[in-house]
């Protein structure tokens, strides 16, 4: 209980300096495992994509690149919002500790693609990410989640492994909820980006809301069920983003992906979305793409000696 007071504390000193003006949105990127290789690039491009909109700062806290890292203790209480790109080896137990702690005092926490498919046998962080992939979730992790048409969201506890996905491929985003924050202003149908399509999510799905999906087709090894690609969750005081968009290079320079990404980081840190949708916002039959070379940014982690 004291170390969450304390850290709750330290959040309202640091969204008190915001609503004041004096900082923009602290935003810390965890990265450095992820079976997805291209993570140091991925991690490029959302740093950029923040700091484009004027409205964020971004710091990135790295692992060393291959198992548990005892090292590994990011101040979380100094930012407003972790976004986490990791998906690799347990964290030390008091690092977890002060990540429950971070969000259930009111921390935002955003989470993308394969960060989804992380600590599948961490009982908390299933919770603050509602559904998730692979890691060894099944049917005791808790249900399916998907829209049937007629029946709206359904909450399937059949048997079966979390997580799947087909062939990459350009697909349409359906919105839901058209009143949140996030989803507020977006078209009702967009085309995302080539990218992996997850699909039979499964978790808690607690104090959980699905914004859009879409359809995982058959064609293309589907479900053919409407699956989940925005979704917010409550975890105590805290708010929690999570897409399981966002795969390549590519993925991610999708103009509606950066929007998405945008306003949900904002939306956990703040409660509010202050951006505009954007002119070059894709269309309900054609993604489009920021010129974006994340070979030529500046890798945002410099090596350390104790990083190995």
């Amino acid at each position: 209980m004291k170390s969450i007071l304390t850290l709750t504390l330290a959040l309202t000193f640091v969204m008190t300096s915001f609503a004041n003006g004096a900082d923009k949105i602290s935003v810390l990127i965890v990265d450095g495992q992820n079976n997805h290789r291209n993570w140091p690039n991925t991690t490029k491009i959302m740093k950029k994509s923040l700091e484009d909109s004027g409205l964020f700062t971004v710091d990135v806290a790295r692992t060393r690149p291959k198992g548990a890292d005892p090292d590994f203790k990011p101040e979380f209480s100094k930012y407003m919002v972790v976004l986490s790109n990791y998906n690799g080896a347990m964290w030390p137990e008091e690092t977890q500790k002060t990540f429950i702690d971070y969000v259930k005092g009111g921390g935002g926490l955003a989470v993308v693609h394969a960060a989804d498919n992380a600590f599948g046998k961490w009982a908390e962080y299933n919770e603050m990410i509602g559904l998730g992939g692979w890691g060894g979730r099944n049917e005791k992790s808790g249900p399916y989640v998907y829209w049937k048409k007629g029946e709206g969201f359904v909450r399937d506890p059949s048997k079966g492994r979390g997580g799947g996905h087909g062939p990459q491929h350009p697909f349409q985003i359906t919105t839901h909820d058209s009143d949140h924050p996030i989803t507020k202003g977006l078209p009702s149908l967009w085309m995302h980006e080539k990218d992996e399509l997850y699909q039979q999510l499964r978790g808690p799905a607690k104090n959980m809301k699905v914004l859009a999906t879409a359809h995982a087709a058959k064609d293309k090894r589907g479900t053919d069920r409407n699956e989940p690609m925005i979704m917010v969750i409550s975890y105590g005081k805290g708010r929690v983003f999570h897409t399981p968009m966002g795969h390549g290079d590519y993925s991610m320079k999708c103009s509606g992906y950066i929007t998405v990404l945008q306003r949900g980081v904002e939306w956990a840190a703040t409660g509010k979305v202050t951006q505009k949708v954007p002119s070059d916002f894709p269309s309900a039959d054609k993604p489009t793409q920021r010129a974006i070379d994340a070979d030529k940014l500046p890798d945002p982690v410099k090596p350390t000696a104790s990083k190995k």
